[in-house]
């Protein structure tokens, strides 16, 4: 785990020598947490401080009641499974347990049914289906958890349909065009632009690329989601870029503070460039993403020649590009026979009438 503390947390030492763990936002009271950094008790508080539940700043905290979503978390925070997690996959599983933390952890596990968790737990994120689809996901790896240790015998959310997203569309070569005009060769936006564009990459790596990792030739990545790791050559339009660039961090992207970009930060930073540029909002940054795998499948490549840059697992996904631009291309091309051929049906074509047979005249001079 990260020896870096979370935000607004505190460490002293008391004068008995032992360490108190505090949480302070900003001038606000101090909050006691539990320590080590980084326990499951500890995680559960924290997200507990930052949703702004500060009750127990006078008192020991309650444990949370037998058979409750908050013991069920409590026991999965302490699970083997829940332990070999990546940092990266905590935190975001932290971020959708709060929710369920500050707001459900008093509800039963026997009393949970799949009409309660649709009108009680994912009501509440009607308006936002991405939400509500990772309230479900972690509600499901809990639930999964509690079978395993015998809470429950069954799975009430089955029968629970996935929220519909609408998806993430390619950003379209007029809208690359447009965001390049607005900023140039030499600004942060456009390096952190061409680095999605030309290597297909997704936020969590391109924000962590380093100059030590690139040569003159080619960038290596290592894929935090998949742990894939990828020698991308580099593309020439991104090769003049990463040469206006200044190299004076080991990180390529950097925030104006000059320190490495969290998640958050650069996803932030991405929208605010693309929001300057005009284009709508529409044109995600995961959109480039798409877009390199659009272009890949345009220029021919094959479904294993995308997977090798973009870094999927499977061919399914990388499929899809190339049936897509398939499609195009034998569109165009039943189209262009069709104009062809009406073409050719509009030009006058020697009659049939008497093939094999001779005239009158002729037949007179070879007498």
């Amino acid at each position: 785990m990260s020896n870096k503390r979370p935000p607004h947390i505190e460490v002293f030492k008391d004068r008995h020598g032992k360490t108190r763990v505090y949480f302070r936002r900003g001038k606000g009271a101090r909050v006691p947490l539990p320590s080590p950094i980084g326990s499951p008790e500890f995680e559960t508080a924290y997200a507990e401080a930052l949703a702004g539940n500060v009750s127990a700043r006078n008192e020991k905290r309650k444990p949370a009641s037998p058979g409750t979503i908050g013991a069920l978390i409590l026991s999965y925070q302490q699970s083997g499974e829940y332990r070999a997690l990546r940092d990266t996959t905590k935190r975001n599983y932290q971020t959708w347990l709060k929710p369920l933390i500050q707001d459900h952890a008093h509800r039963t596990l026997s009393g949970m049914t799949r009409s309660g968790i649709v009108t009680k737990i994912l009501a509440p994120y009607a308006d936002r289906p991405g939400s509500a689809l990772n309230v479900l996901r972690i509600l499901r790896v809990l639930i999964r958890h509690a079978i395993e240790i015998e809470w429950i015998n069954h799975d009430p959310t089955l029968g629970i349909r996935r929220p519909k997203l609408g998806e993430i569309r390619s950003w379209t070569d007029a809208e690359i065009e447009q965001f390049e005009k607005r900023w140039p060769i030499g600004t942060r936006e456009r390096l952190a632009f061409a680095l999605m564009l030309f290597t297909g990459q997704r936020r969590s790596d391109v924000r962590r690329m380093t100059w030590a990792t690139t040569t003159p030739a080619t960038m290596t990545v290592t894929q935090q989601k998949t742990g894939a790791r990828l020698i991308i050559p580099i593309h020439a339009d991104l090769r003049e870029t990463l040469a206006a660039a200044p190299r004076d961090h080991v990180s390529m992207l950097t925030t104006a503070a000059g320190k490495t970009f969290s998640i958050d930060g650069f996803s932030h930073f991405l929208r605010d460039a693309i929001t300057a540029a005009g284009l709508p909002l529409e044109c995600q940054p995961h959109g480039l993403r798409k877009a390199a795998g659009r272009r890949l499948a345009e220029a021919g490549c094959s479904a294993k020649e995308i997977m090798a840059i973009l870094g999927h697992k499977s061919l399914a996904e990388a499929e899809r590009y190339t049936r897509d631009a398939d499609q195009e291309t034998l569109a165009e091309a039943a189209i262009f026979r069709l104009e062809t051929g009406r073409i050719s049906n509009k030009v006058p074509k020697p009659s049939l009438k008497g093939l094999g047979k001779i005239s009158e005249t002729e037949r007179k001079t070879k007498r």
